[in-house]
């Protein structure tokens, strides 16, 4: 059976939840809720397990908070030997407008701590999802503004997002990443 490992970034704790660099747990608890599974505490993480015609889904939440990404990753992919090209890392992006999103099969880390320890683990040579969080702080203020949390407008912009991506996970597991790039990047522009 082929397996997948869905990689959604974000720091653990309640007091993080509704932040900005949670993004990544936003969709993956999204897609949790759409597919009626629930996320166990494991190892380096929370991970949820279900299938997609005949493909099985691992969803993993890392709880090794954001710069150190990267064991989380690599611990879940040689556990479950699973190829890094079945691999999609989520991530939140300050050089995207707030809900816009950019899907690539491969890449630098663009200055993203999560993205840059994956990184350093296991190469760039991995797809993934990065969703747009908007950079509406001051310089030297990037900290206070991924840390921050999203207000309710702010949510309202993002959620279409949060749906789509959703349909973007099952799309990248069901006809793989080109297909899906060429399906949803034209809808990713704000």
């Amino acid at each position: 059976m082929d397996k997948y490992l869905i990689v959604g970034l974000g720091n653990p704790g309640d007091e993080y939840a509704k932040t900005r660099h949670n993004t990544g747990y936003m969709i993956l608890d999204a897609f949790a809720r759409a597919s009626n599974i629930v996320f166990e505490d494991k190892r380096y993480g929370y991970v949820a397990e279900t299938s997609l015609k005949g493909r099985k889904v691992f969803l993993l939440k890392p709880t090794t908070y954001m710069n150190l990404s990267g064991n989380a990753v690599r611990y879940w992919l040689n556990k479950e030997n699973i190829d890094q090209q079945r691999l999609l890392v989520i991530s939140d992006d300050v050089a995207l407008p707030l809900g816009a999103f950019r899907l690539k099969a491969k890449g630098s880390n663009g200055g993203h701590n999560g993205l840059g320890h994956i990184q350093q683990l296991i190469g760039q040579d991995y797809p993934r999802l990065r969703v747009g969080i908007g950079n509406d702080f001051q310089q030297g203020r990037q900290i206070d503004w991924v840390l921050g949390e999203f207000d309710e407008e702010d949510l309202k912009t993002l959620q279409p997002t949060i749906d789509l991506a959703v349909d973007i996970i099952k799309s990248f597991v069901l006809a793989g990443i080109d297909i899906t790039m060429n399906q949803y990047n034209k809808l990713g522009k704000k």
